[in-house]
């Protein structure tokens, strides 16, 4: 069983955190719901390294054990953000905008690791940084409307990436 959560959880979780996210960027989740949703991503990342830290020594899935380990570190930032003594949108913006090039860079390296596979994991890195820049951009200066596109890129291309590694 743990096999199995371990291969397919994320290719639900990881869409399902993307749309959270939007959804609390844009206001409809409360902060309570973030917290909690940052503290069940801090327990599945944990899971996912203490289960498959020997299985992910080589290859590909080298550069994704760096992506979990740093990624956790980026969700307990966002931890602080909610409940730290420097709580607030700068932890938070870190932890999302962190999470949404992070993986890209993995996908990038996967698509060099596997050439087979090299344009499902370029474009889903195309798509992640297409969709992070986006972010940014409508923090500095754009209204909300463009927060549902840029986390739909970023969804879209990290969900291309686990969908293809569970495939295989």
């Amino acid at each position: 069983m743990f096999g199995t959560v371990r291969r397919f959880g994320p290719v639900v979780l990881i869409p399902a955190a993307w749309i959270a996210a939007g959804a609390a960027t844009v206001g409809v989740l409360n902060p309570a719901g973030m917290l909690i949703a940052h503290l069940v991503m801090v327990a599945f990342i944990s899971f996912f390294l203490a289960t498959g830290w020997r299985r992910m020594a080589d290859g590909a899935l080298r550069a994704w054990r760096a992506v979990l380990v740093v990624g956790l570190g980026l969700t307990l930032v966002g931890v602080a953000g909610f409940v730290g003594p420097v709580s607030g949108p700068a932890l938070l913006g870190v932890s999302l905008v962190g999470w949404m090039v992070l993986p890209a860079l993995g996908l990038a390296h996967t698509a060099r690791e596997l050439p087979e596979a090299a344009l499902v994991y370029a474009g889903g890195t195309a798509a992640a940084l297409l969709g992070a820049g986006v972010f940014v951009w409508t923090l500095l200066s754009a209204p909300d409307p463009l927060v549902w596109p840029s986390f739909g890129l970023v969804a879209i291309g990290h969900t291309a990436g686990i969908v293809d590694a569970a495939r295989r």
